[in-house]
């Protein structure tokens, strides 16, 4: 493992932790009242290796086949596994089987996949209603999400699903716009899944550019990648 590398993972985590405590000190709330995951899509199992060694011990992906063997190659460092991409739901029950984690429930067709692979790992799986903060939500978003009004209903279905365990919701604001009216919307639909389970408390929202007005909205939970990790790896 490189020393350059963890040195730079190093600093730029620190950063990032330095930002969440005093978005949090600004906001009144205590820095534990906020996880942080750290989303690793397209970076190699030796970078989540020294962020493990650094104390980070929630982890994004999103995509399922990288997800899968960065999962099964890291399985010795205990880290909790949240999947947060858009998932189809013929790849549900194989997500199931490796993620702690499924933050993007958007729709009940995935809730019956969900719950086989919970079974099958013999363990019940944290999940996620993500809504749909776009403001013309009827016309759909590449990044998925429930509409707000379907909200209530498949916070329900959710939490009748056997295995499956409801959290709270996930969203991502919309691009070019500003964050804090999106979050505001975000947090009534947090309201509303608490209405369904009051223990259902948690608020993902916020990546690299926006996490401190998700902090200042009620966010327990960031997503961060390149503010950690930096610039993307070149593919291929």
């Amino acid at each position: 493992m490189s020393e350059d590398r963890r040195a730079e993972l190093e600093g730029r985590l620190g950063t990032v932790r330095d930002r969440i405590a005093t978005a949090c000190a600004e906001a009144g709330r205590a820095p534990g009242e906020v996880t942080l995951t750290v989303v690793t899509k397209f970076f190699p199992a030796s970078d989540v290796r020294l962020l493990a060694a650094l104390g980070v011990t929630d982890v994004g992906e999103n995509r399922h086949q990288e997800a899968e063997a960065k999962a099964a190659e890291c399985a010795d460092l205990g880290l909790r596994w949240h999947f947060v991409g858009s998932l189809q739901s013929n790849k549900a029950a194989a997500v199931a089987a490796y993620a702690d984690v499924v933050e993007s429930v958007d729709r009940a067709k995935l809730l019956p996949g969900l719950s086989r692979g919970a079974h099958q790992r013999g363990r019940v799986l944290d999940c996620l209603v993500q809504v749909n903060l776009d403001p013309d939500e009827g016309a759909g978003s590449a990044r998925g999400g429930a509409a707000p009004r379907e909200v209530g209903a498949l916070a329900e279905r959710l939490a009748a699903t056997e295995g499956l365990r409801l959290r709270g919701v996930m969203a991502v604001a919309p691009p070019g716009a500003d964050p804090r009216p999106a979050f505001e919307r975000l947090a009534e639909s947090a309201e509303v899944v608490r209405r369904v389970d009051p223990a259902a408390t948690w608020v993902s929202a916020g990546m690299s550019g926006d996490l401190e007005v998700a902090v200042r909205t009620g966010a327990t939970h960031v997503r961060i990648g390149s503010a950690v990790l930096g610039p993307r790896p070149p593919l291929g």
